[in-house]
């Protein structure tokens, strides 16, 4: 099992994290928001995270909440990711949004390299990718940027368009925009018998399609799957699948794939390592290219 972090995310920053929240840098600004996984003690005090941070994310639910400004900063600004520490450069806008999201998940850095590697190391000239729950278009980028033919899909309008933003700040175009319950577009794309080259899945533990369509990770992932392996071309591709949800283990996500996948397949954890030495998990992979 692989254990995976970022490197060279120079606008990103885990500072501490302890005690049910996290304490971020994205860019200049640093951020306090809740985190589910955080049971231990924090590293430094409670006075030290106040003083340094500029806002601080006040729940409500478990799914929403307000921002508390504790200094001076837009509720709007850039950050910038180098993939693999080149020169090609994705860029996204973030923003304080009412569920504690700003707009980007660091911890996907480490796949956002696999990607562009994958799609650069590929014989065929223009791979076809397919990124579903495809949230601000973080793997969307980084496969434009190596050169893919990119359908990004999400089941919400307004990421969707947060995306292209994205796309457009990253100096990137043509990506392909579906706003589609995930599970219904792969049921449609293997009737109309089209193929990828990679495929990208990303879900949540819960969510809706568009339609009201439910998703629940458990009870939808084996379908999903299923229709996900009929769509990969035959002869190149890769697969890479994030699961974030308590209590997910990355033997699951082996189960699911190693049938198909074989000894190419790699599962491990995503992590964030804090400045201050504690390594917060951020879900379980499986990730495998055949080629």
């Amino acid at each position: 099992m692989q254990l995976l972090t970022p490197h060279n995310f120079s606008d990103y920053e885990l500072i501490d994290v302890g005690n049910f929240e996290k304490l971020e840098r994205f860019g200049q600004y640093i951020t306090i928001r809740p985190e589910p996984q955080a049971v231990w003690d924090k590293t430094l005090s409670n006075t030290d995270w106040e003083r340094r941070a500029h806002i601080k994310f006040m729940s409500r639910s478990s799914s929403s909440g307000e921002w508390k400004k504790l200094k001076q900063m837009p509720d709007q600004w850039p950050v910038k990711y180098a993939i693999n520490n080149s020169d090609a450069v994705i860029k996204f806008r973030l923003g304080l949004t009412s569920f504690k999201h700003v707009g980007i998940f660091p911890e996907q850095a480490s796949n956002w390299d696999f990607i562009f590697e994958t799609i650069k190391k590929m014989s065929t000239p223009q791979p076809k990718v397919l990124n579903l729950f495809a949230y601000t278009g973080g793997a969307s980028l980084a496969a434009k940027a190596a050169g893919a033919d990119v359908t990004h899909v999400d089941s919400i309008k307004q990421v969707v368009t947060w995306s292209k933003e994205n796309m457009e700040l990253s100096g990137l175009d043509n990506i392909r925009w579906v706003v589609e319950d995930a599970l219904k577009f792969v049921k449609r794309e293997e009737k109309r018998g089209n193929k990828y080259n990679g495929i990208i899945l990303d879900p949540p533990a819960f969510g809706h399609g568009p339609n009201g369509e439910k998703w629940k990770l458990e009870d939808n992932i084996g379908e999903m799957i299923q229709g996900v392996l009929n769509l990969l071309d035959d002869k190149e591709h890769f697969l890479i699948l994030n699961a974030y949800s308590l209590g997910f283990s990355s033997l699951i996500i082996e189960n699911l794939l190693k049938a198909k996948a074989g000894k190419n397949l790699n599962v491990g954890e995503l992590y964030l390592q804090a400045t201050e030495g504690n390594k917060l998990p951020l879900g379980v992979f499986g990730r495998w290219k055949n080629f």
